[in-house]
């Protein structure tokens, strides 16, 4: 029992040093530039790469040489990320460098499988590494000890750098308060490039040491960043030293719990995680920010160029048109543009229900996922276990989406800013590992082979069984689904357009705009935020739910991070703040996915490349594209743009807040 304890305790600490090193620079980084950089967990995998092509042709030896070439290259591609994509968001809200990094995620993550192909591989390490030792009746692999020592010594030579040399002076001073370094005439500026390369490059070594010891694969990277994240977040944002007591700790408490309890592992830490956010959101070492560090805040779209009239007439040949698209199925193109659109249709009701709350109010969800996965999983369940109702699915998947989006917006909405979307992807997190563990939920295979009749009770009808005659066209099945997938998004759209416009909505624009003052007119900005929140996370659970009843199945993967990141992808695209914007960016993405697919398997890469440029070009997104180009096509060349009028505050005589 002792010994199998040690054991676990000396593994739990391998990996505890990985994880120090890997967010030792991603806390650093956060202290100095306040940038999340969710493409850190990439540039640990770039590091392992990096050190497979030295060690091919040198051998084992060529292990110790990758050690110290593979990370100075890694943090000159840091040093480039820095200066050519996060140096131009300097100045705007904290939150646009969540966006532009996961949008580095893709680029950089199919540039690996574009060069080293799919598949582990192992990283050869020299001989002088390999076997055991044996002290105290405990077995311990020299390369175990190696990782251990190498990595201690690695993390004191930083700590000595931030502590005792000029540079970690001038680094520990920004990160507590930017603005005096500046008064004192430092240009603290000049020294984010160097920061954001020496943070690539501790995670570059991360990746070759964790490379020796399990094996090298282009998921690497997405595998670690969400330990990493709660690492930083359990020490604090900024802090060297809780990096290093989060990192041995998470490590520790993973192995054992493998070991012991292998049911709570995965779980633990995202319980950890939630609890310090809600008790001390910067961390058990972090420090508070100071004010005015938020930066700015969220760009949201506007009406363009457009009159609304003109726009109201748009949207409504638009859905015309849509709804022409089943009727040339099997004729004009083939029947899968039916199928292509429903998933269109579906994920731009996802994309709509994310932009109610982060469009409108600046709460950006890195946990979306949870309520498209639980109104997946709610429609699945209630078809295998409660009966084939899909109106009974249906209803409950958006009763519980909106129950569990209240439990995890009351506890969720207390912090703000990154802390909030930090939060909100622990949850989610909490649930996919769930997920898995769950008998009722079909564990890692998910529920699959389901089907729904449209009644109660037992009576209904089948779409498979009905068919509906325009002219020579049969619409049956996967059609007829078109019609409702159709109509929800329609109808969805046209009810939160409703809400926006009634004094409700005019309280959630007030808090985008400046939720400060909207405090001081009497509103409990709170309060209005858990229930765009709630409503938001009903939307969610439905489009989750339309998309088990026409596909019939439900997988663990729908609560996966990357597809709250996808979704965001859509918002930004399209244009938040519009409701109209994300659905456009749904048919954008899926659009180019389908063209970009025909030609590669790597259209993750163009995706990710358009996402960047679009985040730092052209943030407010599709929609505002005609008012960029207005001033070019009319001839009169660029010119100031006119002051766009401030919202109104809405009138308390009209609304209140303890609605």
């Amino acid at each position: 029992m002792v010994e199998g304890l040690l054991q676990a305790l000396v593994d739990g600490l391998t990996i505890g040093v990985v994880y120090v090193l890997l967010a030792a620079g991603l806390s650093v980084i956060f202290g100095v530039m306040h940038v999340i950089n969710f493409a850190h967990g990439e540039l640990f995998a770039l590091g392992a790469y990096f050190a497979l092509a030295m060690v091919g042709p040198f051998g084992g030896y060529g292990f110790f040489a990758a050690l110290l070439v593979a990370p100075l290259l890694v943090g000159l591609i840091g040093v480039g990320i820095e200066r050519y994509t996060v140096q131009p968001l300097y100045g705007r809200n904290p939150l646009y460098h969540i966006l532009l990094t996961f949008g580095l995620v893709l680029v950089i993550n199919d540039l690996i499988y574009l060069v080293w192909g799919p598949g582990n591989v192992s990283l050869a390490v020299p001989a002088v590494l390999s076997g055991t030792v044996t002290a105290f009746g405990l077995n311990a692999s020299v390369y175990n000890l190696f990782i251990i020592a190498f990595g201690a010594a690695m993390a004191l030579a930083v700590w000595a750098l931030l502590e005792y040399t000029k540079y970690g002076l001038i680094v520990r001073a920004g990160s507590q308060d930017r603005q005096m370094v500046r008064n004192l005439g430092i240009d603290i500026d000049r020294y984010y490039s160097l920061v954001f390369g020496v943070g690539a490059a501790l995670a570059a070594v991360a990746g070759i040491i964790l490379g020796g010891y399990q094996t090298v694969s282009p998921e690497m990277g997405m595998s670690v960043i969400i330990p990493a994240f709660v690492i930083v977040v359990l020490g604090g944002l900024g802090s060297f030293k809780g990096a290093v007591v989060g990192g041995l700790a998470v490590g520790v408490i993973q192995t054992l719990l493998r070991t012991y309890a292998p049911i709570l592992e995965g779980m633990v830490i995202f319980l950890l995680m939630i609890a310090v956010l809600l008790v001390r959101p910067h961390g058990l070492f972090g420090s508070e920010a100071p004010e005015g560090e938020g930066g700015g805040d969220l760009l949201t779209g506007s009406g363009g160029v457009l009159a609304p009239d003109t726009r109201r007439r748009l949207g409504l040949a638009a859905v015309g048109l849509l709804a022409l698209v089943p009727l040339g199925a099997g004729t004009l193109y083939s029947t899968y543009a039916v199928t292509l659109m429903v998933e269109i249709l579906i994920w731009g009701l996802f994309a709509l229900s994310l932009d109610f709350v982060m469009g409108y109010t600046g709460l950006v969800s890195l946990g979306h996922a949870l309520f498209y996965a639980l109104g997946a999983y709610a429609v699945a369940i209630s078809l295998a276990h409660v009966g084939g109702s899909a109106f009974v699915a249906i209803g409950l998947a958006i009763v519980l989406s909106a129950a569990i989006a209240w439990f995890v917006g009351y506890l969720s909405i207390r912090v703000s800013g990154v802390y909030f979307a930090m939060i909100t992807l622990a949850f989610a997190e909490l649930f996919y590992n769930l997920l898995f563990r769950l008998e009722i939920t079909g564990g890692s295979e998910g529920l699959f082979g389901l089907s729904a009749y449209y009644g109660l009770a037992g009576v209904g009808i089948s779409l498979e069984e009905v068919a509906i005659f325009v002219g020579p066209v049969a619409l049956t099945g996967q059609s007829l689904f078109y019609y409702i997938a159709l109509a929800t998004l329609v109808g969805a759209f046209l009810l939160t357009r409703r809400m926006l416009e009634s004094p409700f909505g005019a309280v959630l624009k007030s808090i985008r705009e400046n939720e400060q003052r909207a405090t001081f007119v009497g509103y409990e900005t709170t309060v209005y935020k858990r229930r765009a929140f709630v409503i938001s996370g009903a939307l969610a659970g439905l489009a989750g739910g339309l998309f088990t009843l026409n596909a019939g199945y439900a997988t663990p993967s729908f609560a996966y991070w990357l597809h709250s990141g996808e979704v965001i992808v859509m918002v930004i695209l399209g244009g938040m703040g519009t409701l109209y914007g994300p659905i456009i960016g749904s048919g954008v993405f899926f659009g180019l996915e389908e063209v970009l697919t025909e030609f590669t398997e790597r259209w993750r890469l163009v995706l990710g490349t358009v996402f960047v440029l679009f985040v730092i070009f052209l943030p407010q997104g599709l929609v505002s594209l005609p008012a960029q180009l207005e001033p070019y096509v009319g001839g009169s060349g660029p010119g100031p743009k006119p002051e766009p009028e401030p919202e109104p505050t809405p009138d308390d005589s009209s609304v209140r807040g303890d609605d």
